[in-house]
């Protein structure tokens, strides 16, 4: 069994020394032990003088304009036996309830295609994961590192175990012809 996420969040006290300011899991609803936002920024650069839990806040796909995001996420395996129109309603569901069907431009591949405001660095850290795009895909094993720059793209799992991956999303100037933010 997968243990719970756990976060260390760094801060000063008020002589100004390094202390711990969070330590257990990430707020709000977790869909998995080893998935869920691990911190957010507003701004570039970030203001590490601001208290609080960063993370606390509705989970978005992309990270706020001119900021980022820190994740972990997890590709289930794909159910062959699920018809493509399920496929496509459970995936335009994940995709609002994130307020990202902005993001949803070219599905005819996959439903899971989306297109973000972003640059991504990902890191699969467990199980294998095929990374679709509009002309290809690639195969991951553990370690293996996608840099993600605004391109359409979907995940899809064909094995027999969940994929679990880090992403660090960070907002980036927008492709041309590239949906507006959500």
């Amino acid at each position: 069994m997968a243990r719970a996420l756990r976060r260390i969040v760094t801060g000063h006290n008020a002589a100004g020394k390094s202390i711990v300011v969070i330590d257990g899991p990430p707020p709000g609803e977790i869909s998995h032990p080893w998935a869920g936002d691990i911190w957010v920024t507003d701004e570039t650069p970030a203001d590490n003088a601001k208290p609080g839990d960063a993370a606390a806040r509705p989970k978005r796909l992309e990270p706020p304009a001119g900021g980022s995001s820190f994740r972990f996420f997890v590709v289930m395996p794909d159910d062959p036996a699920m018809p493509h129109e399920k496929l496509e309603e459970i995936a335009a569901a994940r995709f609002a309830a994130m307020g990202a069907t902005h993001c949803r431009v070219d599905t005819r591949r996959h439903p899971a295609m989306h297109t973000t405001r972003t640059v991504d660095y990902i890191v699969l850290l467990s199980g294998k994961v095929t990374l679709l795009l509009d002309e290809g895909e690639v195969d991951l094993e553990p370690f293996d590192v996608v840099v993600q720059r605004g391109t359409n793209h979907g995940w899809v799992n064909r094995t027999k175990e969940p994929a679990i991956l880090a992403a660090i999303l960070i907002d980036a100037r927008p492709i041309p012809g590239a949906p507006a933010r959500g």
